[in-house]
């Protein structure tokens, strides 16, 4: 499958010109219950409990060139960017969890974590 455009603005951003587009990326998706289990000791087992919580995690992968990965790395460090989430058309109030970048290659690699309540 081909790579998707990417949309990445800082919390600051406030209109489309403040959005980086990050063409033919790679982005995966995994959503997750918050569940929590309760031993019953002398009972009959356990019981899981729904938060009523999700999280989503955000891996996207691609080329990016060195000016775009400054802003990015200014994104990072200062705050909670927004994200364009291709999948549902919404945009999505992220943190980062981790950061890649080759410098010679120009591959990167973001987790982005929303929650969901």
């Amino acid at each position: 499958m081909a790579g998707m455009d990417f949309f990445i603005r800082p919390a600051t951003g406030t209109g489309s010109a403040d959005w980086i587009r990050i063409p033919n990326a790679d982005i995966d998706v995994k959503i997750a219950r918050r569940l929590t289990r309760t031993i019953i000791r002398g009972g009959e087992g356990d019981n899981l409990h729904d938060e009523g919580a999700e999280s989503t995690i955000y891996t996207v992968r691609g080329i990016l060139s060195i000016d775009d990965y400054k802003k990015i790395l200014k994104m990072f460090r200062t705050g909670q960017p927004f994200i364009h989430d291709p999948f549902e058309e919404r945009d999505v109030k992220v943190i980062f969890a981790s950061l890649e970048y080759e410098g010679s290659t120009e591959k990167f690699v973001f987790e982005l974590i929303e929650d969901v309540i």
